[in-house]
């Protein structure tokens, strides 16, 4: 429906002469005795079931059906004593159809001095149009809010990307296809709970705001709480509390919650962003995959009725089982050669720059080898790839291979060339674990210059025995970009960070 023409004298005027010319319009109304801004409303039927009680009507019926609906005004179009206009809720639009002698010349006068964007209530029968629209025959109207500002665009749509960000609101009053991967990432998260409820895991929340920052490798964000006069950190990851809760007795747990790392943005990262992380007594790496890959296919099928998917760079995706299984070193000699671990140092570094890549002095073979994989190797992996039996140094929660101690016994689920989940066979010797963190001094630095101490009460949940077991996390983010094909991970966060506006 073409918007209402008196309308376009908008297109003319300032933004600001728009707002001071929509504000007096909300003074007269409460002048006058109306309510520019209204109440609830009883008894509302969202759009789509207006139409689809109407479709199910016989063809021949003369039954009346009454509904009152409320929503957004997008779009009107005067004609004479008669307007349409279109009514837009959160399930769908519908058509007003309003006659000045049904619902009065006041009323009239007032239902055509609204303003596009004004949220208003509405009550009559449904009916059809010559053209076959099915639409609303309005008997009786409200205004309920005042709309200060106008949508922009011709409510088309904001071109500026970053401001969609900045302004989620009218991102998602403007663009439908925003709207709908916001409600496809809900049913994405529902689908995953209902999916672990059903096999007998148990939700848990573990603290977003801890003492040290534990369970990953990530420069965390730093605050400092007042009443108990102590520095805190905002979770890097959850881990290390989901698995005191193995020690404690739950066998089978889960979270789904923001973890937080001060590191930088970019199209897959966000500082602030949601993961799953799961954990299994007596199950170890082998059942993680088979979870992961039995999750991801079941929420697929039930949220988009598909496994095949078309990622935003245009690679066609196939979800379909068995993903492939592939070890970690098998990747670098398909890359480097089948004799890339027995190359002299010298050999490995010459050949790693032949790629193109700068190497820091110093490194030897192990990052070497990392840095081949990690920008190589993983962007190539676009068909579900589980990564496995990577080397020990990246891992320190993990268990080693029995075969191999060089290795842990892990996964790295890789999709569209980014990982979507890490999963291991858990680390549970506390005596080993000790000697990791000593190692690796995980949980030690800062970045700020400040040295914290390892984190003891895990070490003492462990010297009560965590039973043996498997542990995964996911970036829902990302599995969500994957589900709709955004583009970016801003896109499939409601609110991402962006910088202040000055």
């Amino acid at each position: 429906m073409p918007e209402e023409s008196v309308n376009n004298l908008e297109n003319t005027l300032s933004v600001e002469d728009l707002r001071s010319q929509r504000l007096q319009k909300a003074v007269r109304l409460k002048e006058n005795g109306s309510a520019a801004y209204g109440h609830s409303v009883s008894g509302l039927s969202p759009m789509h079931r207006v139409k689809e009680a109407f479709a199910a009507l016989p063809e021949n019926s003369e039954e009346k059906l009454n509904f009152c609906v409320a929503g957004r005004l997008m779009a009107r179009r005067i004609m004479g004593k008669s307007l349409f206009a279109n009514l837009k809720d959160q399930s769908d639009n519908l058509q007003l159809y309003v006659q000045k002698n049904e619902v009065g010349d006041e009323n009239y006068a007032l239902f055509k001095d609204f303003d596009i964007g004004d949220l208003l209530s509405a009550q009559g029968y449904a009916f059809r149009t010559r053209t076959g629209e099915i639409s609303l025959h309005v008997q009786s109207f409200e205004l309920l809010t005042k709309g200060i500002r106008s949508l922009p665009e011709k409510y088309h749509g904001l071109k500026d990307t970053e401001q969609r960000y900045r302004q989620r609101y009218v991102d998602l009053i403007i663009n439908d296809e925003v709207r709908r991967c916001f409600e496809m990432r809900s049913r994405i998260i529902s689908g995953i709970r209902r999916y672990l409820e059903s096999r007998g895991f148990m939700e848990v929340e573990t603290p977003m705001m801890q003492s040290l920052a534990g369970g990953a490798a990530a420069r965390p964000f730093k605050t400092f709480y007042n009443a108990l006069g102590c520095p805190m950190y905002l979770r890097i990851a959850p881990e290390l509390y989901l698995k005191r809760l193995l020690v404690g007795g739950f066998e089978k747990v889960f979270e789904i919650g923001r973890n937080f790392r001060n590191e930088g943005m970019d199209r897959r990262h966000n500082p602030e962003f949601t993961s799953l992380e799961i954990y299994q007594a007596y199950s170890d790496c082998r059942g993680m995959m088979e979870l992961i890959e039995d999750l991801i296919t079941t929420v697929a099928q039930e949220t988009a009725g598909r496994l095949e998917f078309t990622a935003a760079d245009g690679h066609q995706i196939n979800l379909a089982r068995p993903w492939r299984r592939v070890p970690y070193q098998d990747l670098i000699r398909e890359k480097m050669g089948q004799d890339w671990f027995s190359l002299p140092l010298a050999s490995q570094r010459e050949k790693a720059q032949a790629l193109g890549l700068t190497l820091p002095e110093g490194l030897q073979e192990p990052q070497i080898t990392h840095e081949i994989y990690d920008k190589c190797i993983e962007s190539t992996l676009i068909q579900p790839t589980f990564v496995t039996r990577l080397p020990a140094f990246l891992v320190p929660l993990a268990k080693r291979c029995p075969d191999d101690p060089t290795l842990v016994d892990v996964y790295e689920l890789e999709i569209n060339g980014q990982e979507i989940s890490p999963g291991y066979s858990e680390l549970n010797d506390p005596m080993e674990q000790r000697s990791r963190f000593d190692a690796q001094a995980i949980g030690r630095d800062d970045l700020d210059g400040e040295v914290d101490r390892i984190d003891e009460d895990f070490l003492t949940a462990l010297e009560y025995g965590m039973p043996p077991a498997g542990g995964l996390g996911m970036g829902i983010d990302r599995v969500v970009m994957l589900l709709t094909g955004a583009e970016s991970i801003r896109d499939v966060i409601l609110f991402p960070q962006m910088r202040p506006q000055k």
